[in-house]
């Protein structure tokens, strides 16, 4: 069986590939709690998607979360659901220490990139949230009969929903739009008072990267990684940005590694040791490396919390990966 790193490792690895393919603190708190509440009243409500109008009649009580983030999302509303996918390898639960203790019983995980049909349907949900997947057609038809189900937003590509519309997105289906919007505010009041603490990052160029068996990657917008840099007042660097086509991870080859040199260099490891980075001679000519503004985060559950993409996440993240900016700057 494969070690909970080596499984959140793979999760990355298999995003990172299909993006290239197809073009606990006060902080935490503060970002994911919303009071307990009944939302029978709301209902029924109708949540536009990139496959329609879906309509949940009435307010689910058996919820089943598929799309990445999608359970963390629920959990920061108030919802247990009965199943989820756990992409990021945690096991358990299948969330991240942000977000423990939320869960009064674990939920049955299911098979994140091909989840079994027969496993969801067995659950027999009301409704089944996969706003942040690869949004195929064929997915969302077969995942429809089972339940009614909430896929990403018109105009998004695959995994590139963002937290915000991932919040607003499940808190329509669940009849809490006003926790949600509680909760997105804080979130953004957050990254606000970050920028305010931290003037140094606005308009500073950042090159967010990932190094795996097969070599170094950059992050363009779209990613969650690069939306939370540019949301602490970063600029992800141009010269990347430019690569970006349709995909939101472009590789990076070892002649072009000085498309990752920027006043903030931030890179993580994927189903890697880090020691890989620091370690790699070309790594190591980088001037941004070599003048101490090179960011590695080694930290398991900080990269989780990086690439999570949860209101949930993003308080860990912004409580603990704000300050290393700051340091390497």
């Amino acid at each position: 069986m494969r070690s909970r790193p080596a499984l959140r490792g793979a999760a990355l690895l298999v995003v990172a590939v299909l993006a290239t393919g197809c073009g606990s603190g006060s902080a935490v708190e503060e970002a994911g709690d919303a009071p307990p509440s009944s939302a029978a009243g709301a209902f029924p409500v109708t949540v536009a998607t990139a496959f329609g109008d879906v309509t949940v009649e009435e307010e689910p009580a058996r919820v089943v979360a598929l799309g990445w983030s999608d359970a963390e999302t629920a959990l920061a509303l108030g919802v247990q659901p009965v199943g989820a996918s756990d992409w990021l390898g945690f096991g358990g639960a299948g969330v991240g220490p942000w977000a423990e203790g939320r869960y009064d019983e674990a939920p049955e995980l299911i098979d994140t990139l091909e989840p079994s049909l027969e496993a969801v349907a067995a659950l027999e949900p009301d409704l089944i949230l996969d706003t942040r997947s690869d949004g195929t057609q064929e997915r969302y038809d077969l995942l429809s009969q089972i339940a009614p189900t909430i896929g990403q937003p018109e105009g998004v590509g695959p995994y590139q929903t963002t937290w915000q519309q991932q919040l607003e997105l499940v808190g329509q289906a669940l009849g809490r739009e006003d926790e949600a919007s509680g909760i997105a505010d804080s979130v953004e009041q957050q990254f606000a008072d970050a920028r305010e603490a931290n003037p140094q990052f606005e308009g500073t160029e950042v090159a967010v990267g990932a190094y795996t068996s097969e070599g170094f990657g950059a992050y363009v917008r779209g990613d969650a990684r690069v939306d939370f840099t540019e949301a602490l007042g970063f600029t992800n660097k141009p010269a990347i940005q430019d690569l970006a086509g349709e995909n939101f991870f472009v590789p990076v080859s070892d002649e072009e590694l000085r498309l990752l040199d920027a006043p903030l260099t931030v890179v993580f490891p994927i189903f890697v040791e880090a020691t890989e980075i620091t370690g790699n001679p070309l790594w190591q000519t980088l001037p941004s490396v070599q003048q101490g503004h090179a960011v590695v985060l080694e930290d398991e559950t900080l990269v989780s919390a990086f690439s999570s993409g949860s209101s949930l996440g993003i308080g860990y993240a912004l409580e603990n990966a704000v300050p290393l900016f700051a340091g390497a700057l």
